[in-house]
């Protein structure tokens, strides 16, 4: 294959770099650093672009560092420990501006420098074990990067340091439960709250399960103080929950948002980086900016991430869920908190015809942004304040060019990092209606 000497110049949304072929093509690169001169093999050629791999490093970046992970390269989970943590922020920052230049449409978007994470490492409260079901027995670890092959690891250095060995411990617990007769384990949920806390939930099919023998062994190896059982029907990233049984423990985790407490189900969606949600709910609750009067809807509400801040401080919230699971966290939070909110069930698209009017809402969408209804819902409501928290910068872009089209100005845009190592970013958007 042909080989080429180029400049690595930026880093892409997706996790690979960016160089300039010598005819002008933009090349994809796996595992470029920004700065680097670098010799490509060239994998893969279209029109107007390639791909490629590092064939041999002539001039390494100074913002090239070594991978402290064994697993970089091989697993999935990262992208750019190879990048120093403030060019990684700095390449997140531009990916935002490009993706709002070129599918946003907008001439000079205002984007806030990138509030960076408390840790570039020790900082997720959750990962997945994956399991491989195609030789006699499953295998249990993390997906080999770009394959559903299973890694084995030793430790994750994402997860705080008095946990990084639990994802052996959980593979270990699993492969040894397969050979007892628990082989319908599709994946696993490990969960460490700020307080050291560990919660397993184990995703399953329907049917019979050694729960006892489960729950036991499964709490013995990972210091788990509960542990579930997730039945899913169908394909698994559908995520169809027939219901959830309680193997041993409460049967929930309960993690801390500043001053705030939340238990969460097995199936209910929380941030996985504690201290940098925290700056994302401060962010987006000064985008909203309450006075204590004012009407507010948190659409998208979860276990109510930003519904108890609103609740605290604006005159009345409105918090609207689909998922009977997070429904439940959700007046359970309130009650915690001893905070009153209006709670709504029922998708966005159709409970904002019957909210009656809100003086600004907050929007936080799945990564694949509004759907078509939901969006004609938001633009048919005229609210006169959206603030929109995303975590991916296209589906961000897409929507704000709809929103702009209609009559909304945005404003600052103000990305948060949630990942370090990765390419994803979190961004809190602002868009005033004229």
């Amino acid at each position: 294959m042909d080989q080429v000497r180029v400049t690595i110049e930026s880093l892409a949304h997706g996790g690979d770099s960016v160089a300039r072929h010598p005819d002008g093509r933009t090349m994809f690169v796996r595992g470029g650093c920004p700065g680097d001169v670098a010799l490509v093999t060239v994998t893969e050629t279209h029109d107007r672009w390639m791909r490629g791999t590092i064939a041999e490093i002539a001039e390494p970046s100074p913002d090239r560092v070594t991978p402290p992970c064994p697993y970089f390269g091989e697993c999935g989970g990262c992208q750019w420990q190879h990048v120093s943590y403030a060019r990684q922020t700095a390449e997140k920052r531009q990916s935002l501006v490009d993706a709002l230049t070129r599918i946003g449409h907008l001439a000079d978007p205002v984007v806030a420098p990138v509030t960076p994470s408390a840790s570039p490492y020790g900082y997720r409260n959750r990962v997945e074990v994956s399991a491989a079901t195609g030789g006699r027995r499953p295998a249990f670890g993390f997906a080999r990067a770009g394959t559903h092959d299973i890694l084995p690891i030793d430790s994750c250095l994402l997860l705080p340091r008095k946990a990084q060995r639990l994802p052996k411990a959980l593979s270990g617990a699993l492969t040894f439960l397969s050979s007892r007769g628990a082989t319908d384990v599709l994946r696993a949920t490990l969960r460490v709250a700020s307080s050291g806390a560990v919660a397993v939930d184990l995703w399953t099919r329907p049917g019979p399960f050694p729960r006892a023998a489960v729950a036991r062994v499964v709490a013995e190896s990972t210091g788990a103080s509960t542990v579930t059982r997730v039945l899913v029907r169908g394909e698994l990233d559908r995520r169809d929950i027939a219901g959830v049984e309680v193997l041993s423990g409460g049967g929930t985790w309960t993690e801390s948002l500043d001053d705030d407490r939340y238990t969460v189900s097995p199936t209910s969606f929380f941030q996985v980086n504690t201290a940098a949600a925290s700056d994302l709910r401060r962010h987006a609750l000064e985008a909203v900016a309450p006075d204590g009067s004012m009407r507010v809807g948190d659409l998208y509400a979860g276990v109510g991430t930003f519904t108890l801040p609103l609740a605290r401080a604006a005159g009345e919230a409105v918090a609207v869920e689909s998922s009977r699971f997070a429904l439940q966290d959700l007046r359970r939070n309130l009650d915690t908190a001893g905070l009153d909110a209006d709670v709504v069930p029922g998708d966005a698209a159709h409970a904002l015809a019957d909210l009656g009017h809100l003086d600004a809402a907050i929007v936080d969408p799945p990564r694949v942004g509004l759907s078509d209804n939901a969006m004609r819902a938001l633009l048919g409501a005229r609210i006169p304040r959206i603030v929109y928290v995303s975590c991916d910068p296209a589906t961000l872009s897409r929507d704000v060019a709809r929103f702009v089209a209609e009559g909304y100005v945005p404003g600052t845009f103000i990305p948060v990092d949630l990942f370090p190592q990765t390419h994803h970013i979190e961004t809190v958007a602002v868009l005033d209606l004229e």
